[in-house]
């Protein structure tokens, strides 16, 4: 399968886990791009402000992974500038994550969480798997693994051509 991995890293935490996810996938025998997005005003809080520097082209890709870091207690402006200037893909499949200082998804995860599902839903992308990682929590190097096992799982399991 190929598997497009779309990512905004400020810090490079979301990077990492996103390059940890690449591995898995390759070792399983897939096809994965990781494309960074990147802005030239990644310091502005309002998405419709935002100029990314260049826009992955994504339909090529059988398979979608978005990462993004909580900024503010919402989804990162980078990503949701990215998310609403696509063109709706009729019905992709993805799956989701996104890293956050904070060490309980409660702290602005979840709702940054429901933003990127409801972009992706706006836009005909079907979300299949959620994360998400909490960089202060004691117990993040677990649930980096865990993440990277639910997306593989979902991946090898065909879940993203069944759906």
């Amino acid at each position: 399968m190929k598997i497009g991995i779309i990512v905004h890293s400020k810090t490079g935490n979301t990077l990492s886990v996103a390059q940890e996810l690449k591995e898995k996938l390759l070792k399983d025998g897939h096809s994965v791009n990781l494309e960074k997005l990147t802005a030239v005003n990644d310091d502005q809080t309002e998405a419709g402000k935002i100029q990314l520097k260049s826009i992955p082209d994504i339909t090529e890709y059988d398979a979608l992974i978005f990462g993004a870091p909580v900024r503010g207690f919402s989804l990162s402006p980078v990503m949701t500038a990215y998310l609403i200037q696509l063109s709706s893909l009729s019905n992709k499949k993805a799956a989701c994550f996104l890293t956050q200082f904070f060490p309980f998804p409660s702290m602005g995860g979840n709702h940054a969480m429901e933003q990127m599902k409801g972009l992706c839903n706006y836009k005909d992308i079907r979300v299949c798997e959620t994360g998400i990682v909490n960089w202060s929590n004691i117990h993040r190097r677990k649930k980096i693994s865990d993440v990277i096992e639910s997306f593989s799982k979902v991946i090898i399991g065909n879940d993203f051509i069944k759906l």
